[in-house]
């Protein structure tokens, strides 16, 4: 029987750990850090996890921003991608080239022997071994779900930030806050800062620093922001809990991010800059130019044009808040039109409810794969949650999205939400059209 052939792009070998490992979803790190002590791929570089509930795409990418603009060589792993793969890997801010990345994957394939990895572990430790072979300065890692068992895990922060902590994935993080808060914490490291960007942590986060004995750094206590509609500015104190030499920073330009969210996340940001300034110094001037030059496809992203169109990846009651809050600081819309598809094991009545009062219409899309929801699903929960407004079924999103183009006003807009796929598949209705 002829031997089975390598794989020659990225494309094949994600097609192959597709069709090898079925579950999407295995957490734990006992395989995954055999295969990377097995890799052998080392770095000198600082590196800096980043996990949460939300935000934590935006703390990433103002991270990598901020470091590319002061000079620094810098790797960033984050995920899920939108449109390609190679979003999730990229270096200096550009997106990882193919055969780079496929060499990664097979260096991974002849590692790991025997060990079944899931398509996240071994992405994941394809991006470490790509992020092995330049040498950078920085590298930055974004946690695909938790923090205690991810994979990401398996590799120590010099800094950590937990951006957030919400109710989502409570069948794999626990269904309180307290609980989730905990497995958001394992990203923690004994001796070595750790920053929260949520203003009102669970107990079990922080007594998970404690316990290790990491310095934990809180928004609202031990650092935070202030502003004006021209401006904002930064505070921080020296050493937890709020004491030790307050240190301020006024004049920044907001971020290039749109949010009424994004404060937090960059206070976090330039808290945990500061923090390992003895390593990588980070002058003020880049400070401003990555806070202006920032960009996140899909995190309240409004793209130009009549109607207006908003792409936000929200998918969970605290995010669909803060993309309710958001809508309502844009200015007055005749009419909003939300294009919504969602996974199964989402709380979408927790965030259509936080939404009806922003949305005049429901334009309902089925996504594909075994977590899915149909649009028939979707318009039932719907109405669960007290929602009877205009609602109609489409079996995608982008056919949501073609629907609310013909209806939609050229004075109103059109909202596309629910899951990164919804977004995703709007965005590349969106390109096709232009293109």
């Amino acid at each position: 029987m002829p031997a089975a052939k390598t794989p020659a792009s990225t494309a094949d070998w994600l097609a192959l750990i597709e069709q090898r490992h079925g579950q999407a979803i295995e957490l734990g790190l006992e395989r995954v850090c055999r295969v990377r002590d097995a890799l052998d791929a080392r770095s000198a570089a600082l590196i800096l996890t980043v996990g949460g509930t939300n935000g934590k795409g935006s703390t990433c990418a103002m991270l990598e921003t901020i470091l590319v603009a002061a000079g620094y060589r810098v790797g960033c792993y984050t995920s899920p991608h939108l449109l390609r793969y190679h979003e999730r890997v990229r270096i200096d801010g550009r997106e990882i080239d193919d055969a780079a990345l496929a060499a990664a994957f097979a260096a991974v394939e002849a590692a790991r022997g025997d060990t079944p990895l899931t398509y996240f572990e071994h992405g994941t430790l394809a991006a470490w071994w790509a992020f092995c072979r330049e040498p950078l300065d920085a590298i930055i890692l974004e946690v695909g779900l938790g923090g205690r068992l991810d994979a990401v895990n398996v590799f120590d922060a010099d800094c950590a930030i937990v951006s957030s902590v919400a109710m989502d994935h409570m069948d794999f993080l626990g269904g309180t806050r307290e609980r989730i808060g905990f497995e958001k914490a394992g990203i923690f490291r004994a001796g070595r800062p750790a920053v929260c960007g949520d203003p009102q942590p669970p107990a079990s986060l922080i007594a998970h620093a404690e316990a290790i004995g990491a310095p934990l750094w809180i928004s609202g206590r031990d650092f935070g922001f202030g502003g004006d509609r021209q401006q904002w500015g930064y505070w921080r104190y020296a050493a937890p809990p709020a004491q030790g030499v307050l240190t301020r920073r006024g004049g920044l330009a907001y971020p290039a991010l749109r949010g009424v969210n994004q404060l937090l996340n960059a206070s976090a940001v330039l808290t945990a800059l500061d923090l390992v300034r003895t390593r990588l110094p980070v002058p003020m001037q880049a400070v401003r130019e990555g806070l202006m030059l920032v960009e996140v496809p899909g995190r309240f992203q409004v793209l130009p044009g009549r109607p207006a169109v908003v792409l936000d990846v929200a998918h969970n009651p605290q995010a669909a808040g803060v993309l309710a809050e958001n809508l309502g600081s844009m200015g007055f819309y005749p009419g909003t039109w939300a294009v919504l598809g969602m996974l199964g094991d989402k709380d979408v009545e927790g965030v259509a409810a936080l939404l009806r009062e922003r949305v005049d219409h429901w334009l309902l899309a089925s996504l594909p794969g075994p977590r899915g929801l149909s649009s028939e699903e979707l318009a039932v929960r719907l109405r669960a949650a007290g929602i009877d407004a205009d609602a109609s079924c489409f079996d995608s999103p982008r056919e949501a999205y073609a629907a609310a183009r013909k209806s939609a006003a050229e004075g109103d807009r059109i909202v596309a939400l629910g899951s990164f796929l919804t977004v995703a598949d709007v965005l590349a209705a969106i390109r096709a059209e232009r293109h």
